[in-house]
C-alpha cells in the first residue's frame, strides 16, 4: 500500500498529526551513492551510514556497489543520472575514468561530491569529502616507528618493507607521501633499511588494494631478501593488505620461537585487524569514523541543493588535474592496543562483543 502525503493527512485526521510524521524521503528527491565494493567492511559501513543520514534528511538514497569493476560503476552512475538523481556521491574505483559521465551529470544540473577518493581529470566535481589523507600516512609511519622502538629497542638499522595502496586511487599517494615524510629522513640517516630496495608508489603500489597481491609480494620479498636478515616492520596503508602481509610472515615462522612479529600498520579499523591487534599480531590501524564522513557529506549535499554554500575547510590541497576541488577534511585517529577500547568501543562504532 502506497500512501501519498494527502492520504497520510486523511489517515491522520489533522494537520497537526501530520507534523509529527517524518518527512517523506522522496520529498527532496533521490541521491545516487556509488560505492566501490562490499569486499571491505569499511565501504559497507560508509554506504549504510549515508543511506541512514540521507533518509533522515528527507532524501531517497540509491546505493550501488560495483565490486571493484570499473565498467559496472560507470554503468551504475549513468543509470543514476538517467533516473534523475539530484546529486551523486561517488567513491570511485578508478578516479580517472568518470569524466564523460560527470560532464553529462553537470549538464543536467546534478551536483557531484567525491567521497573519500578524489575523482581526477574532471571539472564537473563540485566538492570533496574526505579525511586528512596526508596525515593518515604520517600517523601510520609514526606508529610504525613507535612500534619498532618498543619491540626492537636494541636494533639498528630496522629492516622495513614498504607497501602502497592502489595506484588508481589518488588517496594512495597521499598516504605514501605522508608516511615517507616521516620515514625518508630515518632511511637517509641509516636508522631504517629497506633490504629489497623497493621504494616509490610505482614499485610498491598494490592494485585494487588486494590483500592476496600484498601477501604474494611479501612472500617474494622474504624469500629474495631475508635469508640471513630479520624483518622488523612493514608499512601497510590498509587493513586488508595488513592481513595478507601478516599471513605471509607467519607462514615463515614470525610470531613463534625467537622470531617476534614485525610491526605492521594498517587503516580503517576493520574488525579482523582489530582482533589481530588484540592477538598481538597487527600493531596498529588508523580509524576513520565513517559516520562522521557521512554526516559531512549529507550536509554538503543539503546545502548545495538548497542553494547555499557547504562548509569546507580546505581549498588548496586537492588538485584533480583540472581544478582544485573544495574539500572538507576530517581528522583520522591512530589506534593500537592501548586505546582501541576507548576509541572504537567507547564511541559506539563497535560493541565489545564484535571484537571478541
Amino acid at each position: 500500500m502506497i500512501l501519498t502525503r494527502r492520504g497520510l493527512m486523511a489517515l491522520a485526521g489533522t494537520t497537526a498529526a501530520l507534523s509529527a510524521l517524518p518527512a517523506l524521503a522522496q520529498d527532496k528527491g533521490a541521491i545516487g551513492i556509488a560505492m566501490p565494493t562490499k569486499s571491505s567492511s569499511r565501504w559497507i559501513s560508509d554506504g549504510e551510514s549515508m543511506v541512514q543520514a540521507f533518509t533522515e534528511a528527507g532524501y531517497a538514497a540509491d546505493l550501488q556497489y560495483a565490486e571493484d569493476d570499473i565498467p559496472t560503476q560507470l554503468a551504475q552512475i549513468e543509470n543514476m543520472i538517467t533516473s534523475g538523481v539530484k546529486a551523486l556521491v561517488i567513491a570511485a574505483i578508478d578516479g580517472t575514468t568518470l569524466s564523460n559521465a560527470l560532464d553529462n551529470a553537470a549538464a543536467q544540473g546534478i551536483k557531484v561530491i567525491a567521497y573519500d577518493r578524489l575523482i581526477r581529470d574532471s571539472g564537473s566535481v563540485d566538492y570533496y569529502a574526505t579525511f586528512d589523507n596526508f596525515k593518515v600516512g604520517v600517523q601510520q609511519a609514526e606508529s610504525l616507528v613507535a612500534g619498532l622502538k618498543e619491540r626492537f629497542p636494541d636494533v639498528k638499522p630496522w629492516n622495513v618493507e614498504l607497501f602502497g595502496g592502489s595506484p588508481d586511487d589518488n588517496n594512495a599517494f597521499f598516504f605514501y607521501n605522508g608516511a615517507m615524510s616521516v620515514l625518508q629522513p630515518m632511511i637517509d640517516a641509516g636508522d631504517i633499511a629497506i633490504p629489497s630496495g623497493q621504494m616509490g608508489m610505482d614499485v610498491v603500489g598494490t592494485l585494487r588494494w588486494d590483500g592476496a597481491v600484498a601477501q604474494a609480494r611479501m612472500d617474494n620479498l622474504l624469500s629474495s631478501n631475508y635469508g640471513d636478515k630479520q624483518l622488523h616492520g612493514a608499512l601497510s596503508p590498509y587493513d586488508g593488505l595488513s592481513i595478507g602481509i601478516l599471513s605471509s610472515v607467519k607462514g615463515v615462522g614470525y610470531g613463534s620461537g625467537d622470531l617476534p612479529m614485525p610491526i605492521v600498520t594498517g587503516q580503517d579499523a576493520e574488525i579482523p585487524s582489530v582482533k589481530s591487534m588484540i592477538a598481538g599480531e597487527q600493531y596498529s590501524t588508523i580509524f576513520k569514523d565513517t559516520r562522521e564522513l557521512a554526516k559531512v557529506t549529507v550536509k554538503m549535499v543539503d546545502a548545495v541543493l538548497g542553494g547555499g554554500e557547504p562548509e569546507i575547510n580546505d581549498t588548496s590541497t586537492y588538485d584533480n588535474g583540472v581544478k582544485v576541488v573544495p574539500s572538507y577534511l576530517l581528522e583520522p585517529v591512530s589506534v593500537n592496543l592501548s586505546n582501541y577500547e576507548e576509541v572504537l568501543v567507547g564511541s559506539g562504532y563497535y560493541t565489545a562483543d564484535q571484537l571478541q
